[in-house]
């Protein structure tokens, strides 16, 4: 049976939490780069009727400061657990709302589908997740709006989804021609965290030694390595799919890179 092909209008776009949020201040948007990004997305899908749109957005300094307080991604087993769990949830949907309400106000048709009201995890793992509604969504010229969330985890009694671990099961169902991580830094450096030497492209085939140096390569701003490593997975799995990581603070970027300009860095 012929593998199924890449679906070439259909992309991805993540709002990294750390462009939308104000990462020195708890739980604080930021308004303006929140609103410049939609009004890009919302001109690029007036102007590009064939293309369907799957937004996502981070948590920034909203769940991420409570995540690490209860540590729920490593598991949910007491009743304080529990409690950290709640806590996290509100978090996420404190900002979740802010973003939908702001994707509303800018003229985007977007549905939300809170992870966990609808994804269960076996050990991290996603075990179940209808994607019925999502399609239904898709080809019905709507735009599904994700976000990284708590879950229910049939083996650690709960965890978090990171925007990125959504995309990936998503990625697989659906695949997209790209999927786009929109956060505060122009490209991948080789040099973090001196970052003077932007990556224009890594293969999906290529070791970590090869495209990160320097003592500090390791860590890579916390979460940059373990982007790069799942995209060059989902790369390798969806050949012809790429990935971009780049700046959002220059909304126009995202019209540059779907018309076709090198911009950030490409991974594929």
């Amino acid at each position: 049976m012929p593998e199924a092909r890449i679906d070439p209008n259909l992309v991805f776009l993540k709002l990294g939490g750390s462009l939308i949020t104000d990462k020195d201040r708890a739980e604080t948007a930021d308004l303006d780069s929140l609103t410049n990004l939609l009004s890009e997305v919302c001109k690029i899908h007036r102007e590009r009727p064939n293309l369907k749109l799957l937004l996502g957005h981070g948590s920034g300094s909203f769940g991420h400061h409570a995540a690490s307080q209860a540590g729920t991604r490593e598991g949910v087993f007491t009743a304080v657990d529990w409690q950290g769990y709640q806590s996290v949830w509100a978090s996420a949907h404190r900002l979740h709302q802010i973003v939908l309400a702001a994707c509303l106000q800018a003229g985007l048709p977007v549905i939300s589908f809170p992870p966990s009201a609808c994804v269960v995890t076996n050990n991290h793992i996603i075990h179940a997740w209808e994607l019925a509604p999502i399609a239904s969504v898709l080809s019905n010229g709507l735009i599904p709006l994700v976000y990284g969330d708590v879950v229910c985890d049939l083996t650690i009694g709960g965890t978090i989804l990171s925007t990125e671990d959504l995309f990936f099961h998503l990625a697989l169902a659906f695949r997209p021609a790209k999927i786009l991580l929109a956060g505060e830094e122009t490209a991948v450096f080789a040099d973090y965290p001196r970052n003077q030497d932007p990556l224009s492209f890594i293969s999906k085939d290529a070791e970590k030694t090869t495209y990160l140096q320097g003592s500090a390569s390791m860590d890579v701003t916390g979460g940059m390595l373990s982007k790069v490593q799942l995209m060059q997975n989902l790369c390798k799995q969806l050949p012809g799919m790429q990935a971009v990581i780049f700046s959002g603070r220059v909304p126009e970027n995202l019209s540059k890179i779907l018309g076709g300009e090198l911009v950030g860095t490409r991974i594929g």
